[in-house]
């Protein structure tokens, strides 16, 4: 009997299915349920940016529309009248509009051609909108064909204008150096090319190599309850070997017997790299020519945040941490920027080694822009698949070693509740690879050998005499 009613049911359920599925295909429009069919991923590859040479920069001439009244007057005999209007004309000129060239009033302006919005200067001749005559500071020419570059998009960063001019010898250039099948694929799709003349022009509100004075904090560390020496081996326990603060908390009260809770211990944090900071960013470190960069993962407030390191892969110092909520071309430029501002005077031959991300490119052409040149080389890829990768890899290497030591003491974090929180931290790893952490490659010296950090015989009394040397150099910076 039960069986029986146990297959009828089952028999039920299944044509109950069948006509779910058709109502919901005739609602929708396409089956739901069709097992999905195996599909190769989409080995499309992304289209590499190129950066082009800097553009033909024209400065509009300015005059004084007064001097060329009197100029005028001196030549003619007479004065330079205002432009008379027609009582029934259809189109005035604002009465607070100027000359952009010479900066005439109104009423030396016509309305050029009507209700099309130009206007022309009585006084210097000039032509020019109402859209244009504020815009226009300078005037961007193609270096190739020396037209005027129109503006085409507006970027969070940057403005990207392009040269339209169909005879420009780079565009012919380009497009006869295409081959048919290229040339069938730049019908169908023409995005996935770059043949005319482009320019990125920033409107970031930075200044390189602009040496402020260091921000000099004002921490007393002479105030906290634990010794120097206390503090050094909690420093050494929570960087050096890259504990959790609470691990560290519980270290130092089974085995050192002193009792201290995580949050003290991230407190001594804060405390020491606000000390550590102006000292480890301007310290006058001896480098080489050899400087890679990458950038690496960091989690603050539940949200991934990126560590952009640079690094000197000879001397084996880190130049720059910096941690942005943001992986942008502002976050690069600052981040080279660091770089710049500890080189006595840039080289003529400064080359950057880093990823394949466009952001370096962008910050190379935005420094070309302040005359500050460099070259970058990227390494794309896992594999070498261009001559650029398989020389310069070993860099490349180089700096990802170090951000797997980084990853190694950052892990036991499981990330920050602050951004002052991981700027505190990345601030000690870095005091600590540059100035305490011996380096196999440099003999097992530390990549900054400092006589009065190297004669001392633990890792704590350092830590205690680089806080005491990063407190005398505030003193004097602060007296000098």
């Amino acid at each position: 009997m039960y069986p029986q009613i146990i297959t009828y049911l089952l028999t039920f359920i299944k044509f109950q299915e069948q006509i779910i599925r058709t109502l919901l295909t005739l609602l929708i429009g396409k089956s739901m349920f069709d097992k999905p069919k195996d599909q190769q991923p989409v080995n499309k590859p992304y289209r590499k940016l190129q950066v082009d040479d800097l553009p033909i920069i024209e400065i509009p001439e300015k005059l004084n529309y007064r001097n060329l009244l009197t100029e005028y007057q001196e030549k003619h005999g007479k004065s330079l009248k205002p432009v008379r209007r027609h009582k029934n004309a259809k189109v005035s000129v604002p009465k607070g509009m100027k000359c952009p060239k010479c900066g005439a009033p109104s009423d030396y302006l016509y309305a050029n051609n009507g209700d099309k919005g130009q206007y022309q200067c009585k006084v210097c001749s000039c032509l020019f909108s109402d859209k244009n005559r504020f815009s226009k500071e300078a005037i961007l020419k193609c270096p190739h064909c020396s037209k005027t570059l129109d503006k085409i998009k507006e970027r969070k960063d940057f403005d990207v204008f392009k040269c339209k001019n169909d005879d420009c010898p780079y565009y012919q250039k380009k497009l006869n150096g295409m081959s048919s099948k290229e040339k069938k694929q730049f019908k169908k799709d023409p995005q996935s090319f770059k043949l005319r003349y482009i320019f990125r022009q920033f409107h970031i509100d930075f200044q390189p190599l602009s040496k402020n004075s260091p921000e000099l904090p004002v921490v007393d560390l002479s105030r906290i309850y634990a010794s120097p020496h206390t503090l050094g081996l909690i420093l050494t326990y929570h960087v050096n070997y890259g504990l959790s603060a609470r691990r560290t908390a519980a270290i130092m009260q089974d085995v050192h017997g002193v009792a201290i809770s995580h949050q003290t211990i991230l407190n001594y944090e804060n405390s020491v790299a606000l000390l550590l900071k102006p000292y480890v960013d301007h310290y006058p470190y001896e480098l080489s020519d050899q400087f890679c960069g990458d950038e690496t993962y960091i989690r603050v407030n539940g949200k991934w945040h990126y560590l952009f390191f640079f690094f000197d892969a000879v001397k084996k110092i880190v130049l720059s941490y910096r941690v942005s909520p943001n992986r942008d071309t502002a976050s690069a430029i600052q981040a080279i920027n660091d770089v710049l501002l500890k080189m006595e005077e840039i080289p003529e031959n400064l080359t950057f080694v880093v990823d394949g991300n466009p952001i370096y490119l962008l910050a190379q052409h935005f420094f070309a822009q302040n005359d500050i040149s460099f070259d970058v080389k990227q390494v794309i890829g896992l594999t070498n698949e261009d001559p650029i990768s398989t020389e310069y890899r070993p860099l490349k290497q180089i700096i990802e070693r170090l951000n797997r030591t980084f990853k190694g003491n950052y892990r036991s974090t499981q990330g920050f509740g602050s951004d002052h929180g991981s700027v505190s931290f990345v601030t000690l790893f870095a005091a600590y690879f540059n100035f305490l952490r011996p380096h196999a490659s440099l003999e097992g010296k530390v990549p900054v050998v400092n006589p009065k950090l190297s004669g001392l015989p633990t890792m704590p009394a350092r830590w205690t005499k680089l806080i005491e040397l990063a407190q005398r150099w505030i003193v004097e910076q602060r007296s000098a």
